[in-house]
């Protein structure tokens, strides 16, 4: 989510020699007369995050379906095993790994802004004009206001929906953690979920590179997933069913190669694609966490030719970790993620998408799990996020681009490990 940020804006109360766009933009230009202040001194110093969760959604895993709430939900995890301090503001009902979770909306307030809806069957109702996101915020700066210290993080998971969070508190470090759409970001620092969200952000609004954003990929719980060598004789279809996901391009692979597509998701086909399901297409609906990951294991691959332009697509991380292939188009992040020919196959046309699907096989499943489980998990991505508050609080409390760590034994946070 998000809205215009200024070209050169810059945090509010930080030190004078982080003052300027230039010290934030180019190092030549930056400060070379303070005192460095080495990053070891805070390296292993516990950070403090404020997690933002998504003003219409509960912060649980059920709402798998929402990936901007199983961001904020696994970041709390994530995080407060490597030993930071969490604090969740988000659905009284929420189920999060954290230090304080602390109620902001709950089941009257959904109720009054969005009536009776089956969120398991219809698509999100939202807008971050409502009444929900307007009550979420305006108790969020209370309790925001109540709980913070100097140099804390505040994590805006829902974007420009927390924008006015942000506003009310200047002297936080406002981050969006994880920009996985095409609206323009409304923090002056940002991390991407891909390198093709940041590009296409930086080309819409013409802007220069950020020395203090940075691309850091989804993540996932791996005790979640369990491999599996011999899959079935299906493939399958998980997400929205809308057509931008290419479902209707999902349908026809299937009907070529003769076999079954299980579809899982919120959305009416009949509705999204003007026609009921043929007989080779099975419909299955939202399923729960532990359905969806036994589905996604037995099948022979999951199908992803979507339309547009893909910030990251999670349910492919999803299928490989489970051993399973992916099929998906080509572009987006899926050439960062599905590696042609290791975990799958992208395609252009209809062709290539059904010698793809006829020769799946011969796409090793333990290869798909090894990439997806040593690139993706907690575990990888926390210390690439731990890389990167670390740097980011010297902005604020060091010389920030022009802090030293004499200390570094490895420049390992953005290596990613390949299959042999």
């Amino acid at each position: 989510m998000g809205q215009t940020r200024k070209k050169h804006a810059v945090p509010h109360d930080v030190p004078h020699h982080a003052s300027s766009s230039a010290d934030l933009r180019n190092p030549v230009t930056g400060p070379k007369d303070q005192p460095l202040v080495h990053q070891t001194e805070v390296a292993h110093t516990p950070l403090r995050f404020h997690i933002l969760g998504v003003p219409h959604t509960v912060t649980r895993k059920d709402y798998s379906a929402c990936a901007f709430t199983q961001k904020a939900l696994k970041f709390a995890k994530m995080m407060k095993a490597r030993g930071h301090h969490i604090i969740h503001y988000g659905h009284i009902e929420s189920e999060v790994d954290c230090h304080e979770h602390v109620a902001i909306t709950d089941n009257e307030l959904f109720k009054a802004t969005y009536g009776h809806y089956d969120w398991k069957k219809e698509h999100f109702k939202h807008s971050t004009t409502d009444n929900c996101n307007k009550v979420f915020n305006e108790r969020a700066i209370v309790e925001v206001g109540k709980r913070k210290k100097p140099n804390d993080f505040l994590l805006l998971f829902w974007g420009v929906g927390h924008d006015a969070i942000a506003k009310a508190h200047p002297d936080m470090i406002s981050v969006e953690p994880g920009i996985g759409c095409f609206n323009t970001p409304c923090t002056t620092f940002s991390i991407f979920e891909s390198y093709a969200v940041m590009n296409y952000l930086y080309g819409k609004e013409k802007w220069e590179p950020k020395w203090f954003d940075a691309v850091i990929p989804n993540y996932f719980d791996l005790a979640d997933f369990e491999y599996n060598e011999k899959p079935g004789d299906y493939f399958m279809y998980l997400g929205r069913i809308t057509e931008s996901k290419g479902i209707g391009i999902a349908v026809e692979i299937a009907k070529r190669t003769g076999l079954k597509l299980k579809v899982a998701g919120q959305g009416d086909f009949k509705k999204e694609l003007g026609f009921d399901p043929p007989a080779h297409v099975e419909v299955v609906g939202y399923l729960e966490p532990a359905a969806r990951d036994d589905m996604l294991r037995g099948a022979r691959a999951l199908l992803a030719p979507t339309h547009y332009n893909e910030p990251f697509g999670g349910v492919t991380i999803e299928a490989l970790l489970c051993g399973t292939p992916i099929i998906t188009s080509d572009w987006g992040a899926f050439a960062e993620n599905n590696l042609h020919g290791i975990t799958g196959y992208r395609c252009r046309t209809i062709e290539q998408f059904e010698w793809a699907a006829k020769n799946i096989g011969k796409i090793s499943r333990a290869k798909c799990r090894e990439w997806a489980a040593k690139n993706f998990s907690l575990e990888r991505i926390g210390a690439m996020y731990e890389e990167y508050f670390n740097d980011l609080k010297t902005v604020y409390t060091g010389n920030g681009f022009y802090s030293t760590n004499p200390g570094r034994k490895e420049l390992d946070w953005l290596k990613r490990d390949y299959p042999c």
